[in-house]
């Protein structure tokens, strides 16, 4: 799952618009480009496209965290270099934050996706990664996370021009055969690797 999907899922399920998007970077004191953020709000293939580097996702999470749970004092944002990566891992632990979501907040929201994870399975997401326990999140999880936070946050969106609004509960019939073919399916597991059929 690239960076531009997890931020333009996450901003419509928080409903933050380009204005607002702006005003969290400058949380951490980052002067983001307008033009940039509408480059990195497109899909893949569509004219103007730009890929979300690392470091603005990560930006924007802290920006996030600030904006929901206030500044730390002594707490500075951890600016990655164009070597690191956030991992999805790191992009489950930071949305967990903003959102002040407990274990079971994480499940629920989940489960508005049809995404089952036990508390045993979640806590493994978010050990160190030096931990004997710790697991790498898949795209599934993170997908499906964002999804739930789009039900559960927006169950009456009928915008049918995003991703995130084909991914609701549909009136027409149609639709619904996505929706199905959105949720986990029984040969995948929780951590996104397809088992063999």
């Amino acid at each position: 799952m690239i960076h531009n999907d997890v931020l333009r899922r996450l901003r419509y399920a928080l409903q933050i618009n380009d204005d607002s998007a702006l005003a969290i970077f400058k949380l951490v004191d980052y002067d983001m480009d307008k033009d940039y953020l509408r480059s990195i709000m497109k899909k893949e293939g569509e004219d103007g496209f730009l890929p979300c580097r690392d470091k603005i996702l990560s930006l924007f999470l802290d920006g996030l965290i600030v904006k929901k749970r206030g500044k730390q004092e002594g707490a500075e944002p951890k600016v990655l270099t164009g070597s690191q990566r956030l991992s999805n891992n790191d992009i489950l632990r930071k949305i967990r934050i903003a959102m002040s979501y407990r274990d079971e907040d994480m499940i629920s929201t989940l489960k508005y996706a049809n995404f089952r994870i036990s508390k045993g399975e979640l806590s493994a997401l978010f050990r160190k990664p030096d931990h004997r326990n710790y697991k790498e999140a898949g795209d599934q999880v993170v997908r499906n996370l964002l999804q739930g936070m789009v039900k559960k946050y927006r169950p009456d969106s009928k915008s049918s021009s995003t991703q995130e609004a084909k991914q609701r509960t549909p009136h027409k019939p149609q639709a619904k055969v996505a929706k199905s073919q959105d949720t986990t399916p029984p040969t995948e597991s929780v951590w996104g690797k397809v088992k063999p059929r």
